[in-house]
C-alpha cells in the first residue's frame, strides 16, 4: 500500500466543509460497532462468571471423584484407601456409605440420599463442614444415630435441631407376616446450607457406622471419595488411579459427570448468545457499507481525477478499503476495551443500579447467588474481536470494488 492511498483514505474520514455528514455517519458506525463488541464481551463474561461460580460452589460441597465397586460395595476398602492416598495428585481418599431412603417426620415424607461419613476424614474430602449452620460434623457419633439435614430438606420435613426423624431403607426384612421395611429413628443434630438446592434438598448426613447398620453393609462401604490437587484433571486422574489398583474392576465417576447437565446447558447458552448478539456487530458492519457507498458517491469526481493522474483500480480500491478497515479497527478496539472495563466492574455497577432503583436483579433463592459474577477470558475477547474485524473487512469489499470501477470520462462528463 502506497503512502498516498493511506493519506487520501484517512482524509476522507475527517470532517471538513461538505464532508461533515459523511464523517458523522462514519462516527455512528464506530459507535455501533463499539456497542456490539462491548455487549458481546460483557454477556460472555457474565456466562463465564456464572460457570466459575457454579463450579466453585459444586466443588465446595461435593467430592472431586469417586471410586466404587462394580457390585456396589467395597469390602477391602482400607487397603484400597491406602493405595489411593499414595497416588500422585490425590490429596485425600475417604470412605462413605450412601443410599436412597425415605425420611419421615410425622405425616411429612421426603426422599433423599443418606450419606454415611467419618466426620474427621470428611473435612479432608469436601468443604461441606464449613456449610453446617447448626451443630457440627463432630456431633455425628457411631451408635448415636444422629443426622445432619440439608436446609431445604429440613424445611420440607418441618424438622429442627433436636427433633427426631425416621429413616426408611429401600430394602426390607422378611418376616412371617411379609416384608417389613427397615426403619430407624435418627435425631437431627445439625443443619447445613450449601447454597445448592440439589444438595440442600436431597442429602442427609450420618455417621458411616450407623448408615452401614441401616443398609446392612457390615464392614463394607459404598466407595471412596477423592479430593485431588487439580479438580479440572479429576476425570483423567481417577481413571489412572483405578487402573493402578488392579483387581476385578471399579466404577469411577467425577464431578464433571455428576453435574454434566449444568455445564452443558451453560455452554449451549453461551454459544447461542454469541450467535444472537453477533447480529449487533453485523448491523454495524452494514452501516460501514452504507458509509463507504456514500463516500464513493460523493467522491466520484475525485476518483476520476485520481484515475486521470495515473492511479489504477487497485490503488482506488485500497484507498477506500483503508477507510472501512480503520472504522472496523477503531470500533473493535474501543469495544473490546469498553467491554472488558464494564465486565471487570460489573458487580459494583449492578450494585449501584440496584441501590438507585431500590430493587434486586438476582434473587438468591432462585439463582443461588445475589451478585452478578463476570470473568473476562482472553480467548473470548480475541474471538469476538476477530469475528468483528473480519465482518468489517468484508463490508469494505463492495464499496471499494465499486469505487475502483468508476470510469473517469463518465464521472467528469457533467463537471
Amino acid at each position: 500500500m502506497g503512502a498516498y492511498e493511506w493519506l487520501i483514505g484517512t482524509r476522507y474520514l475527517r470532517s471538513a466543509h461538505r464532508r461533515g455528514f459523511v464523517s458523522f455517519v462514519a462516527l455512528m458506525s464506530v459507535c455501533g460497532l463499539t456497542l456490539g463488541v462491548a455487549t458481546l464481551i460483557v454477556v460472555l463474561s457474565v456466562m463465564n462468571g456464572f460457570e466459575r461460580e457454579l463450579r466453585s460452589r459444586i466443588l465446595a460441597v461435593t467430592s472431586h471423584a469417586t471410586i466404587m465397586g462394580l457390585s456396589g460395595t467395597l469390602t477391602n476398602w482400607r487397603e484400597l484407601q491406602q493405595q489411593v492416598r499414595r497416588q500422585s495428585g490425590v490429596q485425600a481418599a475417604v470412605p462413605y456409605v450412601e443410599s436412597q431412603a425415605m425420611l419421615a417426620n410425622g405425616r411429612r415424607l421426603a426422599g433423599a440420599s443418606v450419606r454415611g461419613v467419618l466426620p474427621q476424614e470428611e473435612r479432608a474430602a469436601t468443604g461441606l463442614a464449613q456449610h453446617v449452620t447448626s451443630g457440627s460434623l463432630d456431633d455425628l457419633r457411631a451408635g448415636a444415630y444422629g443426622t445432619i439435614l440439608g436446609s431445604a430438606l429440613a424445611h420440607e420435613l418441618d424438622a429442627r435441631v433436636g427433633d427426631s426423624v425416621v429413616l426408611i431403607a429401600p430394602e426390607g426384612t422378611a418376616t412371617p407376616t411379609g416384608v417389613v421395611p427397615r426403619m430407624r429413628r435418627f435425631r437431627v443434630v445439625g443443619l447445613f446450607h450449601s447454597g445448592m438446592y440439589e444438595f440442600d434438598r436431597g442429602l442427609a448426613l450420618t455417621h458411616m457406622a450407623d448408615a452401614a447398620r441401616l443398609f446392612e453393609l457390615g464392614e463394607a462401604v459404598t466407595g471412596l471419595r477423592l479430593a485431588v490437587a487439580d479438580p479440572l484433571r479429576a476425570p483423567a486422574l481417577v481413571r489412572r488411579v483405578a487402573l493402578s489398583l488392579g483387581g476385578p474392576g471399579f466404577y469411577v465417576s467425577d464431578w464433571t459427570q455428576d453435574h454434566a447437565n449444568f455445564f452443558r446447558s451453560i455452554e449451549i447458552t453461551k454459544s447461542m448468545m454469541f450467535v444472537i448478539l453477533l447480529m449487533i456487530v453485523a448491523v454495524a458492519a452494514f452501516n460501514i457499507v452504507a458509509t463507504l457507498v456514500m463516500i464513493v458517491k460523493e467522491k466520484q469526481t475525485d476518483i476520476a481525477i485520481l484515475r486521470t493522474l495515473g492511479a489504477g483500480p487497485p490503488n482506488v480500491l485500497l484507498t477506500f478499503a483503508v477507510q472501512g478497515v480503520l472504522i472496523g479497527l477503531a470500533g473493535t478496539l474501543i469495544g473490546a476495551a469498553t467491554g472488558t472495563l464494564l465486565a471487570d466492574n460489573l458487580q459494583s455497577l449492578v450494585g449501584a443500579l440496584e441501590h438507585l432503583l431500590g430493587t434486586q436483579f438476582l434473587d438468591a433463592r432462585v439463582y443461588y447467588m445475589s451478585d452478578l459474577p463476570a470473568y473476562v477470558e482472553g480467548i473470548d475477547v480475541l474471538r469476538v474481536c476477530g469475528v468483528a474485524f473480519v465482518l468489517c473487512a468484508l463490508a469494505t469489499v463492495y464499496p471499494a470494488w465499486r469505487a475502483a470501477r468508476t470510469a473517469p470520462a463518465q464521472a467528469l462528463r457533467h463537471e
